[in-house]
């Protein structure tokens, strides 16, 4: 639905490998290599290394221009107390995961609701916070809003109500031996009709926000991202070559060859986007922000960003700017870069 109403992106960019420094670069229009985050750096006992305080973050620009900001989903960019939680970092409302280590459990003992804990008594978290994200939207129909949605499925661990979803999927696939509990991660009994119903169970979200904007007559007037801040992963009994999760493409999560850093990306943008169509422009998450610089501002002279507005290419008029290279960077696993520049692609190893 979403690529008929809009434009799929063949070669969008996730800002990095991982989480975090992808999250960090989409929200301050910064590639990772100046990023103050560049790997999942951890603080104990919850949290990660928080976003630098003196920069704007697109929660920022859109609260600073009389939107109502809302994250909900998994943060990590800033632990407890750090300054760094998305409260500080230019949302209202937040309500979610601070911590992607704890985001690997979906059974959590509490969610954050902004700056309180809400004990969760065996409530499956994706649906909770899908709750308030729809929540989110209904609240504020008659307003303008931001809303940051960072559903974590799937995510490592493949652990889900079984319900009707999982129903649609027993007994489709020749499953492997059972995965087993590691310390991190549960037990997959049946790990592929597991992983395809959590795909599905996300694809549900979608819909039903689609629906909701529908219902409430404001889907005309929002425009829609899907994407994802990394490759596909192997833990927790995943299967992506089984899945042929990336494609042709060589890499999985971690890795900056193309299948750890290449994503999805659809546009959705009624009276802007043309629909149904698709374009091979070179971009990645730092563009988004100055995207939205240039719809809120658009006489304003562009700010210095490591990004480009994309806002020429989705309004299908001359004057869009490429760019001359990306470039990506990894602080973990002995680290790692990578530049893409025309048809060319570098990787460096153990830097």
């Amino acid at each position: 639905r979403l690529v008929n109403k809009g434009m799929r992106f063949t070669q969008f960019y996730a800002s990095t490998a991982v989480s975090a420094p992808s999250r960090a670069s989409l929200m301050t229009g910064q590639h990772t290599g100046h990023t103050k985050i560049r790997g999942n750096k951890e603080i104990q006992p919850e949290g990660q290394e928080p976003l630098d305080p003196n920069v704007e973050t697109l929660g920022h620009l859109f609260q600073q221009n009389g939107y109502v900001t809302g994250c909900f989903g998994k943060w990590g960019m800033g632990y407890p107390g750090s300054g760094g939680e998305a409260n500080n970092m230019g949302f209202d409302v937040f309500y979610g995961y601070n911590c992607q280590r704890k985001a690997h459990s979906y059974y959590p003992e509490y969610l954050w609701n902004n700056q309180e804990k809400e004990y969760q008594n065996g409530r499956y978290s994706q649906d909770a916070i899908h709750e308030h994200a729809m929540k989110f939207i209904e609240d504020n129909k008659d307003k303008a809003f931001f809303g940051y949605f960072t559903y974590t499925i799937p995510h490592a661990e493949l652990c889900q109500p079984q319900d009707s979803i999982v129903d649609m999927y027993k007994g489709k696939f020749q499953e492997p031996h059972p995965w087993y509990d590691n310390g991190d991660y549960g037990t997959a009994t049946n790990p592929r009709a597991q992983f395809a119903a959590m795909i599905t169970r996300l694809d549900t979200y979608v819909g039903q926000i689609i629906d909701k904007l529908e219902e409430l007559g404001i889907s005309e007037k929002t425009l829609f991202i899907f994407t994802s801040d990394n490759g596909p992963h192997m833990e927790g009994g995943a299967d992506p070559d089984f899945f042929n999760s990336n494609g042709i493409y060589r890499g999985y999560k971690r890795d900056l060859y193309e299948g750890g850093i290449r994503v999805p990306m659809i546009i959705s943008w009624p009276g802007h986007v043309q629909p149904n169509t698709e374009t091979d422009f070179m971009c990645s998450f730092w563009d988004v922000l100055p995207t939205f610089e240039e719809i809120i501002h658009p006489k304003a002279k562009q700010k210095e960003m490591d990004g480009v507005s994309m806002l020429p290419l989705l309004e299908n008029r001359k004057g869009q700017k490429e760019h001359e290279f990306l470039y990506f960077e990894f602080q973990e696993l002995n680290g790692r870069q990578a530049v893409r520049k025309g048809p060319w692609k570098l990787v460096h190893m153990n830097i």
